[in-house]
């Protein structure tokens, strides 16, 4: 019985996405809308997104298009 890889990557995988949103912040989501890191540099970003990769067993994708925050950047309001 020989081993016959698959050419292409199981889709149903989860996915880690690094990117930019449309401020310049680098971002690493996962597909299942549950991670969401905010880095000071590409390679920052690149570095966590491999470990996590490699956790989870997930495809890393990187993106040319902004990706939008999960989590609002915007401060909180004091609360009184």
């Amino acid at each position: 019985m020989s081993y016959q890889p698959h050419p292409e990557p199981d889709e149903r995988a989860t996915a880690i996405f690094v990117g930019q949103d449309i401020a310049g912040h680098w971002l690493v989501q996962d597909s299942e809308g549950m991670l969401e890191g905010r880095f000071v540099s590409r390679g920052a970003a690149m570095q966590f997104a491999a470990a996590e990769c490699q956790t989870y067993h997930a495809l890393l994708r990187c993106m040319s298009e902004p990706l939008v925050p999960l989590v609002s950047f915007e401060p909180l309001e004091a609360v009184r």
